[in-house]
């Protein structure tokens, strides 16, 4: 199925930006709904934020709301997370996933890259 690619992580000062990105290998990708989670170490995967297919709509996990975006270019097979006020607890390895419904739960997605480290220093 469709193969998934993070890019953008590194470290970065608390208070600053990262944009993550997350390229497919097909153009069928647009017919995807595309998540971004995170995994600290110690910790459960958590949910960062969806995007549907044609960009339409969007749902972000609490902890990230009016932090993070999330956006897409189809014509580029490409969603971006812009991180924004970036704090210390941020830091963790960030996914990006497909699946078939817009949802926060990791059941819900069925193809995942392989993630990209993202490291917040006080």
């Amino acid at each position: 199925q469709v193969q998934l690619l993070e890019s953008g992580g590194g470290l970065v000062q608390a208070g600053g930006s990262l944009r993550l990105s997350c390229a497919a290998s097909t153009r069928a990708f647009r017919n995807y709904i595309i998540g971004w989670f995170r995994q600290a170490p110690g910790k459960e995967r958590e949910f960062v934020a969806a995007i549907s297919e044609y960009g339409g709509s969007t749902i972000y996990g609490d902890s990230v709301k009016g932090r993070f975006t999330i956006s897409r270019d189809n014509a580029k097979n490409t969603v971006y997370l812009q991180m924004n006020s970036l704090k210390p607890e941020d830091t963790a390895v960030y996914y990006c996933a497909a699946g078939a419904m817009i949802k926060t739960t990791i059941e819900s997605y069925r193809s995942w890259g392989q993630g990209t480290q993202v490291t917040v220093s006080s």
